[in-house]
């Protein structure tokens, strides 16, 4: 038995070696990992509350057995009987780690808490909600026409507003005797009714006249973050937004190690169903809290998500979506109760719906996105890349519109980076590298300075500089590349090549030291060999997705590029254009469409004849599977190079121009200006 223990924290990605009987907070101290504590550890304050996986991770290369930590002690054992702990809860300061283990660290026991960077974009949406309130009079009961008080609600309903027939679940009936009854047979009922015009639902019914507001809940489920907007729907406002990490992150942070963990664990889809659920609910919670609004308020929910998530959110498995040929269960949109998304917490009649998929692989959150940004409706030739973990892409006009996914990695999300972290107060964000002294400077989350301006020292003591998030790492890796001190290959040059002492030896090859904060007792923030080779693995899989629809399409050029998401809303087109993550393009061309899948499910959730128009636009997307095509990776391999081994990023060349150097890597690390010979 070996003395020491692997230790993977989520949502973070820190993974490190610890002797074993190391308790969980101090492993995290350990490794860098944002846990709170604030009682010294004396099990009392309940913030180092921690969430441990067990099972087979094969994306971590882990198995953890339920005795990689240690038994319940009497402290955790005191503290769950006076105050209760959730179920699979553990206090980092007691247990200890006996074994490989991968440790979830929910928001609430972060120091720093996640910025979940998909705000609300500002949209003129035409109002045409499904659920809508109705005030009406109802016939009195007579005994020489015995019907039923439901019955006489639903002629009123055909008399006043046309609405044909109705539905009443058993708690509504419960209620509507002594609505009617109270409100002298006038009452207001909430009524929900899709696009399709089938059978009306009963949601509601109060009394009398109700002047209350009605809301609805669009959700765009990622597989990394999970972020929610509370809307009224009498005029479409957004009144409310959050978001936190996808807790589901601890089972593998892309979907096919999700879908593999599925695979290899019995209960294992149960188990990443059951926690996606209490994230939603809880979402829904806090943003009834924030907006001062009773939960059964909440009528209705409109979910977008990618084809792995739809089905773990159902309760279905996801193992065909792990094979060919990607079998859906289902690919039409979903119409069900609330409830069945997990979203107990609102009204308990609410109703569910979620957007068609286009394919097993390219899901309701594309058609979302395709809502929002109507390619289909374009004139010039627009490709529209959504960003995340799972990239999905679409190209097209008015004419014909294409979509795939591809399988980018949580690099653009700051996970496999060595200094790497989820977006926090803290964290590196935006980088620039002056091109002569090749010295940096930085913007981190939560200051508005730069780190060569007065004042950001004080600035940044609250929070220490803590990390490189997402964004921040594509900014340094693409200068770096500017900056002459990366070549198009990837490889950092030596101290000696570059002319800069940032340049250290780290193995047999490079990293550059983007911050050194040990003095001051903050971290060493190096971007390596390492990440700049996982981010050229992301940004080789997306370039490599557009252009194989761009060839399916027979062109070389689009005329413009949308990138959505929360990467397209905090990252410059330069930067992305440079790493070569998009077809080149005039960089005024390139724009930011925010969360717009967010976006698309807020549409349909106000709009029901917008959901009509995705159902049939949706069946005419045509998808192209990258998993099968051999172009795909001739592209991918191509694509490795920054910003591309052949194409010429003419466009690009008008704006920056890129050294053209050669880092040759020898015997010991060292390094050369002169090029690789060829064999």
């Amino acid at each position: 038995m070996t003395d020491t223990a692997l230790v993977i924290f989520t949502p973070s990605g820190k993974r490190g070696q610890v002797a074993i009987g190391t308790p969980v907070l101090a492993a995290a101290r350990q490794l860098g990992v944002d846990l709170d504590s604030v009682c010294g550890g004396r099990g009392i304050c309940s913030k180092c509350q921690v969430s441990p996986g067990f099972g087979d991770f094969p994306k971590h290369g882990v198995t953890a057995t339920e005795t990689a930590l240690s038994e319940f002690n009497a402290v955790e054992a005191r503290y769950d009987e006076k105050r209760g702990l959730k179920p699979g809860r553990r206090l980092g300061c007691q247990a200890t780690i006996q074994g490989d283990v991968v440790i979830d660290v929910p928001p609430e026991s972060q120091v720093h808490k996640q910025v979940v960077r998909k705000a609300a974009a500002t949209r003129e949406i035409t109002m045409d909600p499904a659920t809508r309130l109705y005030y009406v009079n109802v016939r009195e009961p007579d005994m020489h026409e015995p019907t039923g008080d439901l019955q006489r609600l639903t002629e009123a309903l055909i008399d006043e507003w046309e609405l044909p027939g109705l539905t009443a679940s058993p708690r509504l009936l419960a209620k509507l005797q002594t609505a009617l009854r109270k409100g002298e047979w006038s009452v207001t009922v909430a009524v929900w009714q899709d696009h399709d015009k089938g059978t009306p639902a009963l949601i509601d019914i109060w009394p009398g006249y109700f002047e209350g507001r009605l809301h609805g809940l669009a959700i765009d489920l990622g597989s990394t973050t999970i972020a929610a907007h509370l809307c009224d729907l009498r005029n479409g406002q957004v009144i409310a937004s959050a978001g936190l990490m996808n807790p589901q992150i601890r089972f593998g942070e892309d979907l096919m190690s999700r879908v593999s963990y599925a695979m290899m664990n019995p209960g294992g889809a149960t188990e990443m169903t059951k926690v996606v659920h209490e994230a939603m609910d809880t979402l829904a919670r806090d943003l009834a809290e924030e907006a001062s609004i009773p939960a059964d308020q909440i009528v209705e929910a409109v979910v977008v998500c990618n084809p792995v998530m739809h089905h773990l959110l159902l309760g279905i498995d996801p193992v065909e979506l792990g094979q060919a040929p990607f079998a859906l269960a289902t690919s039409d949109s979903v119409k069900t109760r609330a409830a069945e998304f997990g979203l107990s917490s609102i009204n308990p009649d609410a109703q569910g719906y979620m957007l068609p998929c286009i394919a097993g692989h390219v899901g309701a959150d594309c058609a979302a996105v395709a809502l929002s940004e109507e390619p289909y409706k374009s004139d010039d030739l627009v490709l529209i890349c959504d960003v995340g973990t799972n990239a999905e892409i679409l190209l097209g006009t008015s004419e014909k519109v294409l979509a795939c996914s591809s399988p980018t990695g949580p690099a653009f999300e700051g996970a496999q980076i060595s200094s790497g972290q989820r977006a926090a107060p803290g964290a590196i964000e935006r980088v620039e590298i002056d091109p002569i002294t090749k010295e940096p400077c930085f913007r981190v989350i939560g200051c508005d300075l730069w780190s060569n301006e007065d004042g950001f020292d004080a600035a940044t003591a609250a929070t220490g500089i803590t990390g490189i998030c997402g964004s921040g790492i594509i900014e340094a890796v693409a200068e770096l590349r500017i900056a002459g001190l990366m070549d198009a290959k990837g490889l950092i040059g030596s101290a000696e090549a570059t002319g800069t002492n940032r340049a250290i030896p780290d193995g047999r090859t490079h990293a550059y030291v983007l911050y050194d904060g040990t003095t001051e007792g903050d971290s060493l923030i190096t971007v390596t060999q390492g990440d700049i080779r996982a981010i050229q693995l992301a940004k080789s899989a997306l370039y490599a997705g557009a252009r194989l629809l761009m060839d399916e399409l027979e062109i070389d050029h689009v005329d413009r590029v949308v990138l959505a998401g929360a990467f397209g809303a905090h990252i410059s087109p330069k930067h992305a254009m440079v790493l070569g993550m998009i077809p080149d393009c005039s960089l005024d061309k390139v724009t930011s469409a925010g969360n717009a899948a967010g976006t698309g499910a807020r549409i349909a959730l106000c709009d029901i004849s917008a959901r009509a128009r995705i159902e049939t636009e949706v069946k005419r997307i045509e998808k192209i599977e990258t998993a099968i095509e051999p172009r795909f990776q001739e592209h991918f391999v191509a694509a490795n190079a920054i910003p591309h081994a052949t194409a010429p990023f003419a466009e690009l060349g008008k704006v920056v121009t890129l050294p053209d150097l050669s880092f040759n890597t020898g015997p010991g690390g060292e390094t050369g200006r002169r090029r690789r010979r060829r064999a």
